[in-house]
């Protein structure tokens, strides 16, 4: 019934399993923010595993962004949205659609952000994804996850890492709602960069995350998971920080932000750990996901290995210069001598330092640390993960990025999180501004940011995303340049040195305090 006076609204309405939403038409495509998948996880529910959405009567507005979850380095510093809402719904998906058409059956995409398993925000001006939706022809998803102390710390009488069930419970989410904006269930494929991809790594090794999605592209695969003896301790240490027992009695009734505070504290001391911590030490990241056994039974490349995943279709790769951009943070960018190259080939070459300087023999220090770095945290983890999946039965598609970030006349190099701007085609968002120097996009980056678009929305379209599958024979890869070529794996000496290492949960190294 039409009301005298009264204008129907044109904004088109979804009703899904926990009431109606009321989405915008933006650009030629209907956009929904904000939804929530899960509780807000606090109160009784704070540290626990998510808990299904509560219902609601009549039609919600999803036209903004859910609130970040509690992170590092504050909202403006980490995620770019210093007017981003306030409050404790965290859980929240967001969904940018063609149109939110049941009949359509479009593949479905779902964003995980990165950010050191500390920080991150769905709603990063960074991860606007109407660019893929639209171009792609696809339904893409972004999500809020639990992160920080909030999402990974161990913390006794609490599951162990929350952020990852958060992911799986916005995946079932999809699985239960998605048709009804234009989406199919049967077609999603889970995508996310750095800690996003450690996390897309974490879901294949999941039995609680089997049958939600049939494809992942993981972009920059870290290495980095605890054991949980590693995890318990950094947990004890992080607690006293505020001077409390790292339990959900003792932390629970602390303030988000205090939480926060805690990781900040406890941060800068982490480097001069590494007796106690290992390789986790230096890097400055307490939090990653834990190998406890239950929900993360094994860590993912002896998961894959064991055909965990062998039917879901997998695109993994890296970015050929990852560390230069922690080495331009920490303002040390080419600044490297022997004493930090050594420690660190000393830390993490297999074979030692002597392995690493003969097969680079006319590599500087600088040089040899940053390959080091480059190839244990990310390079190395991502090519490993794609084996360990052929092993298994699956099939995977390799990639390299060497197209260089144009800021600084290309010193920063193919840097870490270089690919995220270019897939979303976000310029002038978050680290985009330091990686192209606020400037406008050359037609080379418009072009090569086509080329990461086309190629994943082809691939969650039909598996294939446009160059040959990985095999232990030819080594084929997909390498990202002004002219992508399919050529051998690039890092071939890289790969030799470290042929036959297993990625296994960091341990604790050095006796608890």
């Amino acid at each position: 019934m039409t009301i005298p006076g009264h204008v129907e609204s044109v904004e088109p309405v979804v009703r899904t399993a926990g009431g109606a939403v009321r989405g915008r038409t933006e650009d030629g495509l209907t956009v929904f923010r904000g939804i929530p998948y899960a509780q807000p996880p606090v109160g009784d529910a704070r540290f626990a595993a998510p808990r299904r959405a509560r219902t609601w009567d009549g039609i919600r507005d999803a036209y903004a962004f859910g609130p970040p979850p509690p992170q590092d380095l504050g909202i403006a510093g980490a995620t770019g949205v210093p007017g981003a809402a306030e409050g404790d719904d965290w859980l929240t998906v967001n969904v940018w659609t063609p149109a939110p058409d049941p009949a359509a059956h479009r593949p479905v995409m779902v964003w995980i952000y990165g950010g050191a398993y500390k920080m991150g925000h769905a709603g990063s001006p960074g991860y606007d994804a109407r660019r893929i939706a639209a171009d792609g022809d696809v339904v893409v998803v972004t999500l809020n996850y639990r992160v920080g102390m909030e999402g990974f710390a161990h913390i006794e009488g609490a599951p162990a890492n929350r952020g990852l069930l958060d992911q799986i419970a916005a995946l079932v989410w999809v699985q239960d709602n998605i048709a009804g904006f234009g989406g199919d269930p049967d077609r999603v494929t889970v995508f996310g960069e750095s800690a996003g991809a450690g996390s897309v790594a974490a879901l294949l090794a999941m039995p609680r995350a089997a049958g939600l999605f049939r494809r992942a592209v993981a972009q920059s695969v870290p290495g980095t998971f605890f054991s949980p003896e590693l995890a318990e301790d950094l947990g004890a240490a992080l607690a006293a920080e505020v001077g409390l027992r790292p339990t959900v009695t003792d932390l629970s009734d602390l303030a988000p932000a205090d939480l926060v505070k805690a990781g900040q504290a406890l941060t800068p001391k982490m480097p001069g750990n590494v007796a106690r911590w290992g390789q986790a030490a230096p890097t400055v990241t307490p939090y990653a996901p834990v190998v406890d056994g239950e929900f993360l039974p094994v860590a993912p490349w002896q998961a894959l290995a064991s055909g965990a995943s062998r039917g879901v279709d997998l695109v993994v790769g890296h970015n050929r210069d990852e560390n230069r951009l922690f080495s331009a943070m920490a303002g040390k960018l080419g600044q490297i001598g022997e004493d930090r190259a050594n420690a660190a080939l000393r830390l993490y070459a297999p074979g030692g330092e002597d392995a690493y300087r003969t097969a680079f023999p006319d590599a500087s220090a600088n040089d040899l640390y940053e390959r080091v770095q480059t190839d244990w945290l990310f390079g190395m983890p991502s090519l490993h993960l794609a084996e360990a999946h052929l092993a298994g039965g699956g099939r995977a598609h390799v990639y390299e990025l060497t197209w260089p970030a144009p800021v600084d006349g290309g010193a920063l190099g193919a840097c870490h999180a270089l690919d995220v701007p270019l897939l979303f085609g976000t310029f002038q968002a978050d680290m985009a501004r330091l990686l192209f120097a606020g400037a406008e996009p050359s037609q080379e980056a418009l072009a090569l940011s086509s080329r990461f678009r086309a190629s994943w929305t082809a691939f969650a379209r039909t598996g294939d995303p446009g160059w040959p599958a990985y095999d232990t024979d030819r080594r084929l890869v997909q390498v990202l340049d002004t002219e992508p070529t399919v050529a051998p794996y690039p890092e071939e000496t890289s790969r030799r040195l470290w042929e036959g290492y297993e990625f296994a949960p960091l341990p604790l190294v050095g006796p608890r305090v």
